[in-house]
């Protein structure tokens, strides 16, 4: 075979042979396959597409390029959840400990952040002495004993998809369906988790803006597992609006803390208990979403889910007294209120730009090589369809110096939208994909 001739077939529309994508992609990761013949078959990818199969075959071939995790060592179901990003998505860090609470284990693996704010292992790095380095035994026996872990991917999974992303990300091709698709599968399918349940966010504050974009990406990776032998399942969530209130590392961890209390209600637990309730389904452990929703509300006001947590925090090598008291967290030592100019209803908060915010605070990172602070970020008090008086609060910016805090306000206060008239907010669900 030659590359050229296969970018060739894809650029004029043709459908790649499982034995030519399973080619290009050892030879790829080999470093037979230049980034420039990649590159344009990326390109020919992004706009010719993929069909089922070669989506499919695609991901099952970067699935093969590495090794995978066998958890056949833990007892009972496994399930893995992945987020497609956004702003304040601090999920993995509620609905795992409840999930565990219910009986079923989660084994998962995360990543650090590039953008607005710190990935899942970045904000867990709030508390001191905590690890995500774990050797693969002491991983598989964490989620055995305690029930769910969450540690670094190793550059050994997928190593096809870690070249390939890289690739994607300088050549303008990450937003192409197929290849998001086997992306995102051929890490869980890795991963080796029963049950796998994705969330796929839309909305301005998404890498999917529109609806039907998230429902053909929802559709695509339901299909893709389907045909993997995994039960996968997608929900499609709003992201026209930060998740939750707090953007930022520690922040997002005492938001979290406060879920697991059973003190915030709002979106964050509508969907932990959403997808909680697709992994006790897809699992066995309940009959139907609506025992799963009972279970998982109970595991919360019993205190079992934040016991878990803790549980998981102190095996990890944290401090799991930070937990009850998150005090323990880092703080930023500014905390600047943020009043409305004028009065009315919170008609839209621009997602992205809060975590922009956030962002050049010093809570994410412009490039891999930053160092997150983890005590920074923003705090926002309204949300949509809320009503604002002139000078109250819109949030509050956690910064380093005063003249950061009052540079970022001015951001906050742009990134609102505020009417004489309440906006309905849309279904905050917006489907399940099987």
């Amino acid at each position: 075979m030659r590359m050229s001739d296969l970018i060739e077939k894809k650029r004029d529309g043709g459908v790649l042979s499982p034995a030519e994508i399973r080619w290009m992609i050892e030879g790829y990761t080999r470093g037979d396959i230049p980034d420039y013949q990649m590159s344009a078959m990326c390109m020919a990818i992004y706009f010719r597409g993929m069909d089922p199969e070669e989506t499919y075959e695609l991901t099952m071939a970067m699935l093969d390029s590495g090794d995978r995790i066998d958890l056949s060592a833990v007892s009972g179901i496994k399930a893995d959840k992945h987020s497609t990003g956004g702003v304040g998505d601090k999920t993995s860090l509620v609905l795992c400990p409840m999930v565990a609470a219910c009986g079923v284990k989660m084994a998962k693996l995360s990543g650090r952040g590039l953008g607005h704010t710190g990935g899942t292992i970045d904000k867990l790095e709030s508390f001191p002495g905590f690890t995500t380095a774990l050797a693969e035994d002491a991983f598989l026996r964490q989620v055995d004993q305690v029930g769910f872990a969450i540690a670094g991917q190793t550059a050994e999974l997928c190593p096809a998809d870690k070249k390939l992303y890289a690739l994607r990300d300088v050549t303008a091709t990450v937003a192409s369906r197929p290849l998001i698709v086997s992306s995102i599968l051929s890490k869980k399918l890795a991963a080796g988790a029963d049950v796998i349940v994705l969330d796929v966010k839309c909305g301005s504050g998404a890498f999917m803006h529109t609806e039907q974009d998230a429902f053909d990406l929802a559709r695509g990776l339901a299909e893709t597992g389907r045909r993997a032998g995994k039960k996968v399942t997608a929900v499609v969530t709003d992201m026209d609006e930060p998740l939750g209130r707090a953007v930022g590392n520690a922040l997002e961890v005492k938001e979290a803390l406060s879920a697991l209390r059973g003190e915030f209600r709002e979106d964050l637990m509508e969907l932990c208990l959403t997808l909680g309730s697709q992994i006790l389904v897809g699992g066995g452990a309940a009959a139907d979403e609506a025992a799963a929703r009972a279970m998982l509300e109970k595991a919360v006001s019993s205190g079992a889910a934040l016991e878990k947590f803790a549980q998981f925090v102190k095996a990890q090598g944290g401090d799991s007294a930070a937990v009850y008291d998150p005090a323990l967290l880092p703080q930023a030592p500014v905390q600047m209120p943020v009043p409305a100019a004028t009065g009315g209803w919170v008609r839209r908060i621009h997602a992205q730009d809060v975590g922009l915010v956030s962002m050049r605070l010093g809570g994410g990172r412009a490039s891999k090589e930053d160092e997150i602070d983890l005590a920074v970020g923003v705090v926002l008090n309204k949300k949509v369809g809320e009503a604002v008086a002139p000078g109250e609060s819109l949030g509050t910016v956690h910064a380093r110096t005063e003249a950061a805090a009052a540079q970022a306000a001015e951001m906050l206060r742009a990134c609102f939208e505020i009417g004489p008239e309440r906006a309905e907010r849309p279904p905050f669900i917006k489907g399940v994909v099987r």
